[in-house]
């Protein structure tokens, strides 16, 4: 049996990077999930590139990077990942304050500039000018995640990757050593484990007895057919609710919690946003709750109601289209910058999960991480080290 260099636990956006980048670094690759096209973060991600975000060094220059790769990555990839750019429109409701809200942008390398809701509307037409007091605005990216992951894999099968489709239900650990992984069919040896399974990998990694500073949320959403209609910007509140909920929910005092299924460790929030593909299709959402339980019951017909009702004031031709609840689980650092690196203590495994913008980041921390690996050491991937909480303790 062949003895791979790597195996990628995760064909979700990261995943999917990651191996290709291996892959071109010239290491022999599996990369195996448990669904051909699995209903991930990626999947129902809005796409979106916030390469205008960078607020230090680090960030800045991932974003100069990841708008420069997906600028030229269909070429790269031979594969059209229907990236685009457009307007970023944030909302700011109608007692909004734009001096208040101004202030988390103000750090940003391209502060978003605000427009009167008039100046709004004419971005997009569709946006109810008497429900906000104006908008924040920006050139912002925009990929399809389904394409994109699919220009990755088939461009990471052209470079002789393997890719497979089977639940991973163990690491094979040999005392401080990971040497592969169990599936429910069989055991694949590799010299190298990278787990990007994005929200699943903490309770993945707890199987060998390993806690990592690694949080998730579930995010709930509406997803439609094509529609007849035209949405130009891609629409967010002004004043975002979930970061505050994730720096909440990641709190050293909180960890234990994180490995007993029951628990809710922040109110959920809903920050209200719509985006529409290239084909017609959109994403309304999104709904976001700290549950413990990687398996816990929503309730679908509510979070459905609360959606619709959220989406009604700023965009009421959206209120009620057709469309179908989705929910994935995103995964989230305790400092925004993702996890990335091995796993202190235990050879041949590693982590890459956890960010906070995954499309804009992930392809160059991706392309970044296989060099280092391949024998170039990267103070940007040292940045990232799993164990950098507990040094700056």
């Amino acid at each position: 049996m062949q003895t791979f260099d790597w195996i990628v636990v995760g064909n979700g956006l990261v995943g999917a990077a990651v191996s290709y980048e291996l892959a071109r670094c010239g290491f022999s690759v599996l990369l195996l999930d448990r669904a051909l096209e699995p209903g991930n973060a990626t999947r129902y991600s809005y796409g979106g590139i916030p390469y205008w975000s960078g607020s230090t060094a680090l960030t800045q220059q991932l974003c100069r990077e990841g708008i420069a790769k997906h600028r030229q990555l269909s070429e790269e990839l031979e594969g059209d990942t229907e990236f685009r750019e457009l307007d970023l429109v944030l909302t700011l409701a109608a007692d909004g304050d734009p001096k208040a809200a101004a202030e988390p942008y103000a750090s940003c390398a391209t502060p978003p500039q605000f427009v009167s809701a008039a100046e709004a509307k004419a971005l997009e037409p569709l946006l109810n000018e008497a429900a906000i007091a104006g908008a924040f605005t920006v050139r912002h990216g925009h990929v399809s995640p389904v394409a994109l992951v699919k220009a990755y894999n088939q461009a990471f099968q052209r470079l002789g990757g393997t890719r497979i489709v089977a639940s991973v239900v163990d690491l094979v650990r040999i005392k401080d050593r990971v040497t592969g992984i169990l599936t429910t069919e069989q055991a694949y040896p590799a010299k190298h484990v990278l787990v990007a399974a994005g929200a699943f990998s903490r309770a993945l990694l707890r199987q060998v007895k390993l806690t990592v500073p690694l949080y998730y949320t579930y995010a709930e959403l509406i997803e439609t057919p094509p529609l007849d209609l035209t949405l130009r910007a891609l629409i967010m509140p002004a004043q975002t609710e979930r970061f505050a909920m994730e720096a909440k929910a990641s709190q050293p005092s909180t960890d234990a919690q994180w490995d007993q299924p029951g628990h809710e460790l922040t109110p959920a929030i809903l920050d209200c946003g719509a985006i529409q593909f290239l084909d017609g299709h959109l994403c309304l959402g999104q709904i976001s709750r700290t549950l413990t339980n990687l398996e816990a019951e929503l309730d679908a017909a509510e979070s459905d109601r609360r959606l619709r009702s959220a989406i009604a004031a700023p965009i009421p031709t959206l209120a009620n289209v057709p469309g179908t609840w989705r929910y994935c689980r995103v995964s989230f650092s305790r400092d925004g910058l993702p996890l990335v690196g091995g796993i202190p203590g235990v050879e041949g495994l590693h982590l890459m999960a956890g960010f906070s913008a995954p499309f804009v980041y992930l392809p160059p921390v991706a392309q970044r991480f296989a060099q280092a690996v391949a024998g170039e050491p990267d103070p940007a991937i040292a940045a990232m080290a799993i164990d950098r909480f507990a040094q700056n303790s």
